[in-house]
């Protein structure tokens, strides 16, 4: 075999090599700070943004039969009496209940609306979303102090080939517009129950699990 073949063989070896022993290394990226398994103090989450297909209950003050309980359409609004096509999605209930407000002043002096979320599935940036190797990938609506044990249980776990300790997080920085990628250690976390590996979720948030080579 000529020589410069040979070396070609041996450099493509030696690239596949380092390619298997990359996916099987541990994840890359700075790890969480540990949250507790029982919070210690419960907090108020960041104010609730509307999604499709949220159920709301639209109140307006003495004048009852303006109201209505409503679903958002999947394209993003809603249709109660006097108004149609009002847009929801991205709104706080506030927001929309002030648009309503100012729709509604048209037709009755001074009115007093607010908007109440009774079933609610979130914005895609609301939901935590868990992917890879777990019992039952699934986008779940983020709560406050939700933490990645929380997740974890409402998607039933790791499957039998997850790599849980190579599993990491995928959080959006507002503040450097980026995204950022932290470790994760499922593993320790569902299998020996180490509470340091337990850490707080935040909206948006997504798991990547993937599965072992081996």
């Amino acid at each position: 075999m000529p020589h410069h073949r040979y070396a070609r063989l041996l450099a493509g070896s030696t690239l596949a090599s380092v390619a298997l022993t990359g996916c099987a290394g541990p994840a890359s990226g700075p790890e969480l700070p540990p949250a507790s398994f029982v919070a210690m103090q419960e907090g108020p989450g960041e104010e609730y943004v509307i999604g499709p297909l949220d159920q709301l209950t639209v109140f307006v003050w003495r004048n009852p039969e303006l109201g209505a309980k409503v679903q958002v359409r999947p394209d993003g609004r809603i249709t109660t009496p006097l108004i149609t096509d009002m847009p929801a999605v991205g709104k706080t209930p506030s927001m929309l209940a002030e648009d309503i407000r100012l729709q509604l002043s048209q037709y009755i002096e001074d009115p007093l609306v607010s908007v109440i979320v009774d079933g609610f599935s979130g914005t895609f940036s609301q939901q935590i979303r868990i992917v890879g190797a777990t019992e039952k990938p699934a986008s779940i609506p983020y709560r406050a102090n939700m933490t990645v044990l929380d997740a974890m249980i409402a998607v039933g776990g790791l499957s039998e080939y997850a790599a849980g300790n190579n599993a990491r997080l995928v959080r959006f920085d507002k503040a450097s517009g980026k995204q950022k990628e932290f470790k994760l250690r499922l593993g320790d976390l569902l299998k020996k129950g180490d509470s340091k590996a337990n850490v707080m979720l935040s909206p948006g948030d997504v798991i990547i699990i993937p599965e072992s080579m081996f």
